[in-house]
């Protein structure tokens, strides 16, 4: 068996990163609002602010805070004009934990990425890490960006992502978040995942620095397929998000980045080489 089969064969499920248009689960993404607003009554409320023109960016995951992932994105982020990036993530590897927090206290410690980029270690799950950024750091990011998560998160599993997990921590608080998740593979190779994010990013920057309405966004989900056999990311699909997977085998699979396949379904467009972006609420259906 391949590395990437058994891999797969022991996936219980996978992570993810999140914001984009509010909506309903089944819509397709649009473009968010400042606060992704078109949460219903009851969602958070993010207080007014006057405008300002340095993006302030929390980036966390759910592989934990030394991953390769974490590290190249985050280093992406601070390298944009005018944008300031604080990294709170799991101490440790937290995958398939969902939206998962801690009784009690959760420590937190000064810590560094794989590369060297200042950091902040949380014993907890990934939501606990949006706490402690939050609630103990006094962080008041535009956005979340969750990730970039080692497997895909597409709809049938995002219940199960730590990556989505931590995305909804910020949603809920009513700050857009985007989870972001590369495919599985036998090797990781995070830049054509940063450049989607880094795109997403920049479409949507001027709405994330205008002050905050009201509304509990939704979470962006992206999800990036891995090339590792050959072939490149064949361009980004926004679609909607996949409740259940029909045939529960196709949710993580190795892609085929050099398909000539054009599905119009999440599972089948990432599976054949396209990334894809879809909108899921913030809080799990119960």
């Amino acid at each position: 068996m391949s590395t990437t089969s058994a891999r797969l064969a022991v996936a219980g499920a996978a992570l993810v990163v999140g914001l984009a248009a509010c909506g309903s689960s089944g819509g397709s993404p649009s473009a968010p609002s400042a606060a992704g607003g078109g949460g219903g009554a009851g969602g958070a409320t993010a207080p007014a602010r006057p405008p300002h023109t340095t993006l302030d960016v929390l980036v966390t995951n759910d592989d934990g805070v030394g991953s390769a992932g974490i590290d190249a994105v985050a280093r992406a982020l601070a390298a944009l004009p005018n944008t300031a990036v604080h990294i709170v993530a799991p101490a440790a590897n937290q995958s398939d934990t969902g939206g998962k927090t801690t009784v009690g206290d959760v420590s937190h410690d000064e810590t560094t990425t794989a590369s060297g980029l200042k950091a902040t270690e949380v014993s907890g799950f990934p939501a606990d890490a949006v706490a402690v950024a939050l609630n103990d750091l006094g962080l008041e990011p535009d956005l979340v960006v969750s990730g970039i998560n080692e497997g895909q998160t597409l709809g049938p599993v995002v219940d199960l992502s730590g990556t989505v997990g931590a995305a909804r921590a910020a949603a809920t608080r009513g700050i857009p978040a985007l989870a972001a998740s590369e495919g599985l593979g036998d090797t990781y190779n995070y830049a054509p995942a940063v450049t989607q994010v880094l795109n997403w990013v920049a479409a949507h920057r001027a709405a994330l620095l205008a002050s905050p309405s009201a509304g509990t966004p939704a979470v962006a989900n992206l999800n990036i397929p891995n090339c590792f056999a050959g072939g490149s990311v064949r361009g980004l699909r926004e679609l909607a998000s996949e409740p259940k997977d029909t045939v529960p085998p196709t949710v993580l699979v190795a892609q085929t980045c050099r398909s000539t396949a054009s599905p119009a379904d999440e599972i089948g467009a990432f599976n054949a080489g396209f990334a894809t972006l879809t909108s899921v609420p913030a809080s799990p259906k119960g």
